[in-house]
């Protein structure tokens, strides 16, 4: 039983990162420059999943998830015409990451969908070991 919070909580664990990850995209849709100041759009960053490695001689059954942060490099940059913009190349257009709003939320949605049902797992597995120590009571 206790493997089953285990499970839920590197569930919760990952969607959370997930959500910092999206919101940071989100906060970003419009950074036309790098960390060091020079003009470079943000680029999109995504998590990725993958199964905790079972350790040897360990009993089969569910295992965890894990996670990795990692940068989207196949998005290509919205391209503007702003002339006026600090930023724009010599035809008048501004690198603007390319972010989609709306696919942010839906990913937002799905890791919000995603955690509530890690916490309904750990409420459940809460409920069956509560009613097993009663019953050895």
């Amino acid at each position: 039983m206790l493997r089953t919070l285990d499970i839920s909580t590197s569930g919760l664990m990952a969607q959370r990162e997930r959500m910092n990850t999206i919101s940071g995209n989100i906060a970003n849709i419009n950074t036309t420059r790098n960390e060091e100041g020079k003009p470079s759009p943000f680029q999109r960053r995504l998590v990725n999943f993958a199964p905790e490695a079972t350790p040897d001689g360990a009993p089969p059954g569910g295992v965890g998830v894990t996670f990795e942060v990692a940068i989207d490099t196949s998005a290509k940059p919205r391209q503007v015409f702003q002339p006026g913009h600090p930023d724009a190349n010599a035809e008048g257009y501004v690198s603007f990451p390319g972010i989609s709003l709306t696919t942010e939320f839906v990913n937002a949605i799905e890791a919000s969908r995603a955690y509530e049902a890690n916490v309904g797992a750990i409420d459940i597995t809460k409920g069956i070991l509560s009613e097993t120590l009663k019953i050895l009571a």
